[in-house]
């Protein structure tokens, strides 16, 4: 199935508050197809793949296989994914080795394996001994440039000496190893481009809240396992705070550090991606920082949720995964220019409203190296679908991180997923889509063809220093941070000026026991940063926490911008009363949060939706 993407402009124009660095690019033409995957048996019982579904008997997958797309290998015809086979027959059949969770590759060119499949099992069949860990999870493949070896989750699948994709790489060549930090629990693994380093993230628990803090180390294999050593936390509390208080007036500084997720590298290494602290209120965006000297460089600012993303090679282009154009989130954050003060409470919240419990409103958009700005969002890689049933633009099919490059810079891979029950169906009020994919499976894998751009030629990565200048080396006796990633400060009266005129009264409330912000009152006075948007009103929050993961938000707003946009954000007259798990992302709130944009009505999604 072959898609052709034309040309077109951007998807989305609002008021934009980050500076143009470079004229925007012009859009450019993009072909898109689909990648083959295993067929699809028609249960999940003990052999149900039959040989008319599979005539080489090499394996099945479900309807929904758990499909997690990779990157590309270091030939650029070969991508990389994780995903579940099922209805094998039963040992000692040859067959029966495609069961469960397996790893794989994928034809990228139109070619096939020797056995004539376009897909090979690197997994399959692989001797118990082989397996140190076992292989729980499948999260963010990423093959390393050897060509070897492979990050599915937290194990390096090695083929010794044999390239995956070569007929010498056979499951009694393959070993799986896991990855460990002898200092806790990782997750979310990212390999530096230099294949040397490792970026990861991991969870803390700081009074009784769910907190997170990035890593960076080395990479060393111990025969049994990888092990990361030399590792830099990426927060230093001596470092510049976002939001600082001196002589009770409030201060922001959107220079600073704040790593609150890591999500990744430049093509170089020289920076690392990652999701922080907002510039703007309930606007969360992507950012990268420079891993020497700590400069910060904001690359979105669209008022939709950003996370996924990946950049180019040769550092000048980024690939996100974005709610952009499905306004998601434009009910809470469409209103441009709040300054971030109520966030030092709401980001978790925030955050969980982006997706409805496993459905994520993610499409891919491309970026060039200066990222939104002006009128500028981007340009989406999947735009000229007519948005029916199965198009490449069925808003029905969602995206799922992360996107990757090739190596040449000219292509992008993507995998998306079907809406399926609960978050459709039942009580929540969008039907239930019917797959079109083959067998009615409800993942794919993408492939989006840059047609008009010439391969790149990018030299060896130069290898990146164990060293963090601006982050904290962590070893056994290093005690674990004493205060949150976020900002933090005291109770008490305070006032933030605004960079051009006017200014806002802040009320910071603690809890019953002082160590954590509950409440915070902000009243704004003809408030300006750029000098065009004022704004005025009030807005007010209140935070508790039954459980690590779990936010009850009382939000009152009554705002107004008038100027560049004429914007309005008010909540109903009893609050906005929003309940959501960080972990389960489940939408259910009392009272009405709409957010009005010159004249474009944005309204919260219906609970469970």
């Amino acid at each position: 199935m072959r898609h052709h993407l034309c040309i077109a402009g951007a998807v989305f124009a609002a008021a934009a508050y980050a500076e143009s660095h470079s004229p925007p690019p012009d859009p450019e033409p993009i072909e898109i197809i689909e990648l083959p995957l295993p067929p699809v048996a028609a249960s999940d019982q003990v052999g149900s793949c039959t040989p008319e579904l599979n005539p080489h008997r090499t394996g099945c997958i479900p309807i929904s296989s758990d499909l997690r797309g990779g990157n590309f290998l270091p030939d650029g015809n070969h991508v990389i994914a994780s995903l579940n086979f099922t209805g094998s027959p039963p040992a000692p059949d040859p067959a029966s080795i495609y069961h469960g969770l397996q790893f794989i590759l994928v034809k990228a060119d139109g070619s096939v394996f020797d056995n004539g499949d376009p897909w090979k099992c690197i997994t399959c069949g692989m001797p118990d001994a082989n397996k140190v860990a076992g292989f729980e999870s499948a999260e963010y493949p990423q093959a390393f440039k050897d060509g070897k070896r492979a990050l599915v989750g937290n194990y390096i699948i090695d083929c010794g000496s044999a390239l995956l994709a070569s007929p010498e790489c056979t499951p009694e060549q393959t070993h799986i190893y896991p990855v460990v930090w002898s200092e806790g629990k990782i997750r979310e693994l990212r390999i530096h481009p230099d294949n040397v380093h490792l970026g990861f993230n991991s969870f803390t628990q700081v009074n009784g809240k769910l907190g997170q803090f990035a890593y960076f180390g080395r990479m060393q294999f111990n025969g049994s396992h990888y092990e990361v050593i030399k590792v830099t936390r990426l927060f230093n509390p001596d470092n510049a705070v976002p939001l600082a208080v001196q002589d009770g007036r409030i201060t922001l500084n959107p220079e600073a550090i704040s790593v609150g997720e890591l999500r990744g590298f430049s093509g170089s290494g020289r920076e690392v991606t990652y999701i922080g602290y907002p510039f703007e209120s309930s606007n969360m965006d992507a950012c990268a920082v420079d891993l020497t000297t700590g400069k910060v460089r904001r690359i979105t600012s669209h008022p939709e949720y950003v996370d996924p993303l990946d950049i180019s090679p040769d550092d000048k282009w980024t690939v996100i995964l974005d709610t952009r154009g499905s306004n998601r989130q434009m009910w809470l954050s469409g209103m441009r220019g709040i300054p971030p003060i109520t966030d030092m409470i709401t980001t978790s919240a925030i955050s969980s409203t982006r997706n409805n419990g496993q459905r994520r409103f993610f499409q891919p958009f491309l970026l060039d190296h200066d990222g939104d700005r002006g009128s500028y969002f981007g340009q989406q890689l999947n735009g000229a679908g007519d948005g029916s049933p199965g198009a490449i633009n069925d808003p029905n099919w969602n995206a799922r991180a992360d996107p990757k490059w090739s190596p040449d810079g000219t292509r992008i891979t993507y995998y998306q997923a079907l809406v399926t029950a609960p978050a459709c169906g039942e009580q929540n009020p969008l039907p239930c889509p019917n797959s079109t994919a083959p067998g009615g499976r409800v993942d794919r894998l993408m492939l989006a063809t840059l047609t008009n751009r010439k391969p790149l030629d990018i030299p060896p990565v130069t290898p990146a220093s164990d060293d963090v200048p601006w982050g904290v080396p962590v070893g056994p006796n290093t005690p674990p941070p004493s205060e949150p990633q976020l900002p933090k400060i005291p109770q008490g009266n305070y006032t933030l000026d605004g960079k051009v005129g006017g200014f806002a009264d802040v009320e910071v409330l603690m809890d019953d026991a002082g160590t954590s912000i509950r409440t915070i009152g902000v009243v704004y006075h003809d408030f300006s940063n750029d000098g065009i948007n004022i704004l005025r009103g009030t807005e007010r929050v209140t935070v508790t926490l039954p459980s690590i993961s779990k936010n009850l938000v009382d939000w009152y707003s009554d705002l107004t911008s008038t100027g560049g946009t004429k914007s309005t954000k008010k909540t109903s007259p009893e609050g906005f009363h929003l309940e959501i798990d960080t972990f389960t992302n489940i939408f259910y709130a009392e009272g009405s949060m709409v957010t009005t944009v010159d004249g474009e009505v944005y309204e919260q999604p219906a609970n469970w939706t």
